[in-house]
């Protein structure tokens, strides 16, 4: 799938579906999230959302006083998302655009990504590792969370084994901790799923 064909599908998804009923909807700040921030003692600090979709997460994080960016491909996605923090009168600044074409310049403390690195092809992934390294300030974090290899076959994202992210990002950012968990959401069964917490040296 080309850049511009995943644009437009995920434009589309955006707009012929509430994101109340989509598989990834989490409104709450996503558990392996609030646990690093938690132990990382990091609760401050420009933040950026990967593939910020329905603003879930970037919203969460404002909450807990972050100055956030959220990115998303989707021009649906972000007018949905603005909306959903305008209703709740959160500020959060959220961007249409490729992550990987990203014209944004600020350095963050913190990045996160919560369904965007798992769904990109595998010639984009390093493009993504640098472009994810240039926008961290020295010492930054950022909290990636993927399918899982543990996770059976079929449609979807990339299901990844713990040795391929050492090897992707090897080199580029430190891994601080790298488990197994789950994807919470509208999902029957949650997903396997491998959280990683990753800092720029």
């Amino acid at each position: 799938m080309n850049r511009l064909v995943a644009t437009n599908h995920w434009n589309d998804l955006y707009q012929q579906v509430a994101v109340e009923e989509m598989p990834w909807f989490y409104p709450r700040l996503d558990r392996d999230f609030e646990k690093a921030l938690a132990e990382l003692r990091i609760a401050r600090g420009p933040a950026l959302d990967i593939g910020s979709g329905p603003g879930t997460q970037a919203i969460e994080l404002a909450r807990l006083g972050f100055k956030v960016t959220g990115i998303d491909v989707s021009e649906a996605a972000v007018e949905k998302a603005r909306s959903r923090a305008s209703d709740q009168g959160v500020k959060v600044e959220f961007v249409c655009g490729d992550v990987l074409k990203t014209k944004l310049h600020n350095a963050f403390d913190l990045i996160v990504d919560r369904g965007c690195f798992h769904v990109l092809e595998g010639n984009m992934r390093k493009k993504y590792v640098t472009t994810v390294s240039s926008l961290l300030k020295a010492h930054g974090y950022l909290l990636l969370k993927t399918f899982s290899h543990k996770e059976l076959p079929g449609p979807g994202p990339y299901r990844f084994r713990p040795d391929e992210i050492e090897e992707i990002f090897s080199g580029s950012l430190g891994i601080r901790s790298l488990r197994d968990t789950t994807f919470h959401g509208n999902h029957r069964k949650p997903p396997r799923a491998l959280f990683c917490v990753m800092q720029k040296s």
